[in-house]
C-alpha cells in the first residue's frame, strides 16, 4: 500500500511541479502526452474493451482543432462555445459513420476505419475555407475565468485537468450498469442481448464517446499550438493512437497513460538520438520504432500495464457485500396457469440443412417441460428462435400472446425470457458478482452520462443487491466476488442461472443445467427448480441426464433430427418406443 501511495504521489508532484520546474521541452513533451492520453481512453473503450478496431480517431481529432479554429478566427466566437460546438460536429459526424461502418464484420470494420480517415483527412486539406494545406492561424488563447493561458507551462495545468477528469468519467462509466453493457461487447454478445443489452445501442455509445474524447483533445491541441493544418489529422496518426492503446493495455483505462508516455517518450528519444549515432541522413527512427514495438508486444502481448501492475504490491480491499433498503421492483407475475409460451411450426433450416422441422410445443406458467433428445436433435437451435439468436425461417412463437419470432434478442429478453447456454457465456475477467449483475441489466434505467457522472450509485447498489441475493438463491455465496473465470464448470453452469434470474423473468430456458455438477449439487438444483415451479414461473429445460429430469419435470416434448417425435407426461415417455429407440438406444 505505501509503494502505491509513493508512485502516485510522485505522478501527482511531476504533474504538480513539472510544468514549474521542467525545461520547455519537456514540459512539451508533458503537454503531448496528456493530449494523446485523452483520445487513447476512447480507443480503450472502444478497442480494448468494446472490440472495435478504429484507425480513424485522428480524424475526429482533426474535427476538434478545425472547429475552433475556424469559429474563432473567422467569426470571433469564444473558444469554449467552439468547444460545444466540436463535440456536437463530432458526435454527429460518429453516429453517422459509426451506422454505417459498425455494421461491417471482421477485418471489413477496420477497412471501414481506414477509409472514413483518409476522406476526412483529404477534406481538411482540400477545403479551401480551411485553409487547404496551409491550414488556419492566429488562434485565441484560451480564457479561464479572465486568467489568461498564455505560456506552456500554465497550459500544461488545462491539459491534465481534462485528461484526469477524462480518467474518472471513463472509470465511473466501467463500473456502472452501462460500463457491464459495454464489457460485454467483446466476446460476450450473444448473452448481453439475451440479458436485455440493445448491443447496436452500446456499440454506437462508445464509438461516439472515442470521437467525443478526441475532439476534445483536438480543441485544446488547437490552443495550444494555435495554428492548425491536416498534417497531425493523417492516417498515420490514427495508427499511432491505436498503437498508444496496445501498447499501454488496450483493455486498461490507466494504460493509456502509459502507452502514451512510453510512445511520446520513445519517439523523441530516438529522434534526437539515431541521427548522432547514424548521420543526418535517413528517418532510421521510424525503422527502430517499429522493432521496438514489436519486441515490446512479443514480451507484452496484453500490453505494458499488467506487466507494470504486477510490480506493485497487491491491493488489500475487501469488497463490501452489496446491500440496498430499496429492493427492484418485480414484474406482474402470470395468472394461474397462464400459456407463456406457444411456438407453433417453428422451422429453421441453414442451406440445405433443415435443424428443427415445423416443430410445436407449449408453456405454461408454473410448469417445468423438458425439451430432450440426442445430440444434433435441435434443441439448442430451438433455444435460439425462442429467444430471438436466430430467425425462425417459418412458423410462430408467441410470449403472452404476442409474437416474438421477429423480435431482436434484447427485446424478447424485457418481456420476460431469459436463458442459459449449452457451453458457458460468462465474462471470466469479471466477478460472480458483476457477470450475475448483467442479468439485472434491464431493470435499471440509468444512461450513459448519469453513470458517467456517479450519479446512478443509489440505483447501482439496488442491482448490485439483486445479483447478490440472486448469488445466495443458488448456493454461491462463498463465490461472490472471485472472477467467474476461477469457478468450476459446474459453479460457472449455476452462475448463468443466478444471472438469469437477475433479470426477473417469467420464462425461464436452461440448456444442460446439469452438466458437469456432482449429485448433490443436482439436488440442489433440482430444489431450486421446484421453487421456482411453486412461484410460478415457467422452465423450460434441456438436459441429459434422464434421472434428474424424469423425477423432476412435468412433461416432455423428445426430438429427433430436427422433428418432434414424442410429447407426454414422464412416465409416457419412458415407456414410449419410438423414444427408446432414438434415444435410449432400442428396444427388442
Amino acid at each position: 500500500m505505501m509503494v502505491r501511495a509513493a508512485i502516485l504521489g510522485l505522478c501527482a508532484c511531476l504533474l504538480l511541479l513539472g510544468p514549474l520546474m521542467l525545461s520547455e521541452s519537456y514540459v512539451t513533451v508533458l503537454n503531448y502526452i496528456g493530449l494523446y492520453s485523452i483520445v487513447v481512453i476512447g480507443l480503450v473503450l472502444l478497442t480494448g474493451i468494446g472490440g472495435l478496431i478504429s484507425f480513424g480517431q485522428a480524424a475526429f481529432v482533426g474535427i476538434g482543432a478545425y472547429a475552433t479554429a475556424y469559429l474563432t478566427t473567422v467569426y470571433g466566437l469564444s473558444p469554449w462555445i467552439t468547444l460545444l460546438v466540436g463535440i456536437v460536429l463530432s458526435a454527429i459526424a460518429a453516429w453517422l459513420i459509426g451506422g454505417l461502418t459498425l455494421q461491417l464484420g471482421g477485418h471489413y470494420l477496420p477497412l471501414g476505419t481506414l477509409a472514413w480517415g483518409l476522406s476526412l483527412y483529404f477534406l481538411f486539406g482540400n477545403l479551401n475555407f480551411l485553409g487547404g494545406h496551409s491550414g488556419i492561424s492566429a488562434l485565441p488563447k484560451l480564457d479561464i475565468f479572465g486568467y489568461q493561458v498564455a505560456s506552456l507551462r500554465s497550459f500544461s495545468y488545462v491539459v491534465w485537468t481534462v485528461a484526469i477528469g477524462t480518467l474518472w468519467l471513463a472509470h465511473n462509466l466501467l463500473s456502472s450498469r452501462e460500463g457491464r453493457a459495454i464489457r460485454a461487447l467483446k466476446g460476450g454478445k450473444l448473452m448481453a442481448a439475451a440479458m436485455g443489452v440493445d448491443i447496436a445501442r452500446s456499440k454506437i455509445i462508445i464509438f461516439v464517446i472515442a470521437a467525443v474524447l478526441a475532439a476534445i483533445s483536438g480543441w485544446l491541441y488547437a490552443h495550444l499550438q494555435r495554428f492548425v493544418n491536416p498534417t497531425p489529422f493523417g492516417l498515420h496518426y490514427g495508427i499511432e493512437y491505436l498503437f498508444m492503446a496496445v501498447v499501454g493495455g488496450a483493455g486498461y483505462i490507466w494504460g493509456a497513460f502509459l502507452g502514451a508516455g512510453v510512445i511520446t517518450v520513445l519517439k523523441e528519444l530516438l529522434s534526437d538520438l539515431l541521427p548522432k549515432l547514424l548521420g543526418q541522413n535517413g528517418h532510421f527512427e521510424g525503422i527502430v520504432f517499429g522493432i521496438l514495438i514489436i519486441a515490446l508486444l512479443q514480451c507484452a502481448p496484453d500490453g505494458a500495464w499488467p506487466f507494470f501492475r504486477r510490480l506493485l504490491p497487491a491491493r488489500n480491499v475487501k469488497t463490501p457485500q452489496p446491500r440496498s433498503d430499496r429492493p427492484l421492483p418485480r414484474r406482474q407475475a402470470p395468472a394461474g396457469k397462464a400459456l407463456l409460451l406457444d411456438v407453433e411450426n417453428a422451422t429453421k433450416q441453414f442451406g440445405g440443412l433443415i435443424a428443427v422441422n415445423r416443430v410445436s410445443l407449449k408453456l405454461h406458467a408454473g410448469e417445468i417441460l423438458a425439451l430432450l433428445g440426442p445430440n444434433g436433435a435441435g434443441k439448442s437451435t430451438m433455444f435460439n428462435l425462442i429467444s430471438g439468436a436466430l430467425p425462425a425461417t417459418s412458423g410462430e412463437v408467441r410470449f403472452l400472446g404476442q409474437r416474438i419470432d421477429r423480435l431482436e434478442p434484447h427485446k424478447i429478453a424485457t418481456l420476460g425470457i431469459s436463458r442459459t447456454f449449452q457451453h458457458v457465456k460468462l465474462m471470466p475477467e469479471l466477478s460472480a458478482l458483476e457477470n450475475v449483475a448483467i442479468g439485472a441489466h434491464l431493470r435499471g434505467r440509468a444512461g450513459i452520462l448519469r453513470s458517467a457522472l456517479h450519479l446512478e450509485r443509489a440505483e447501482e447498489h439496488q442491482l448490485l443487491a439483486e445479483a447478490a441475493r440472486q448469488i445466495e438463491r443458488v448456493g454461491l455465496a462463498r463465490h461472490m466476488h472471485a472472477p467467474a473465470g476461477s469457478l468450476a464448470l459446474g459453479e460457472q453452469r449455476i452462475l448463468e442461472i443466478a444471472r438469469a434470474l437477475a433479470s426477473d423473468p417469467s420464462a425461464l430456458l436452461l440448456d444442460e443445467p446439469a452438466a458437469g455438477l456432482r449429485h448433490l449439487e443436482k439436488k440442489t438444483l433440482a430444489e431450486l427448480l421446484r421453487k421456482l415451479r411453486e412461484e410460478g414461473m415457467g422452465i423450460l429445460l434441456v438436459e441429459h441426464d434422464m434421472d434428474f429430469v424424469m423425477g423432476l419435470v412435468d412433461r416432455v416434448v423428445v426430438m429427433e433430427f430436427g422433428e418432434k417425435i414424442a410429447e407426454g407426461l414422464p412416465e409416457e415417455i419412458r415407456r414410449n418406443p419410438v423414444v427408446l429407440k432414438a434415444y435410449l438406444g432400442g428396444v427388442e
